[in-house]
């Protein structure tokens, strides 16, 4: 599938968690939901980014944002990484990478040079109803908070 596009419904999903809790993308209806997705938990870059997001949280919450992380890793290693960061927000796992496809996130990218297929670092907004209102594939792990904020007025 390719990416989601402003103005697209997002693909509802139910997750677990790093505790192993499932997490169900429509029980979030009403509010806005920030979707990131990254390759690896505890690698530099995904660390970095995660912080960003921890580091963020309150002023993305103040203004109605929920912030959701997604990606293939097992929920043993998310709760490791949840616990050695102190991240306080919902990391989810999707092993078979199912949800990761199905909102463009998985699929062929090149990085120095080199040509594989896995996780598209990107990250999805959605409104209340699940409309994406905002959408980027392809970020960078440091920095993209900050653009975040801005582009959504944070």
């Amino acid at each position: 599938m390719s990416g989601l596009k402003v103005g697209d419904t997002a693909p509802d999903f139910t997750l677990p968690d790093a505790q192993g809790t499932p997490v169900t993308l429509s029980d979030l209806r009403g509010q806005r939901v920030v979707v990131y997705f990254y390759p690896r938990a505890a690698t530099s870059g995904c660390t970095k980014q995660a912080c960003d997001f921890r580091d963020s949280l309150a002023s993305l919450g103040a203004a109605g944002y929920q912030v959701l992380g997604v990606s293939p890793d097992p929920v043993a290693r998310l709760a490791t990484f949840a616990a050695a960061q102190h991240l306080t927000y919902p990391l989810l796992s999707d092993p078979d990478h199912a949800v990761l496809d199905a909102w463009g996130a998985w699929g062929e990218k090149n990085s120095y040079g080199k040509t594989s297929v896995g996780v598209i670092r990107s990250t999805v907004v959605l409104d209340g109803a699940g409309t994406v209102t905002w959408v980027r594939y392809n970020v960078k792990a440091t920095g993209h908070v900050a653009l975040l904020r801005r582009e959504l007025g944070i």
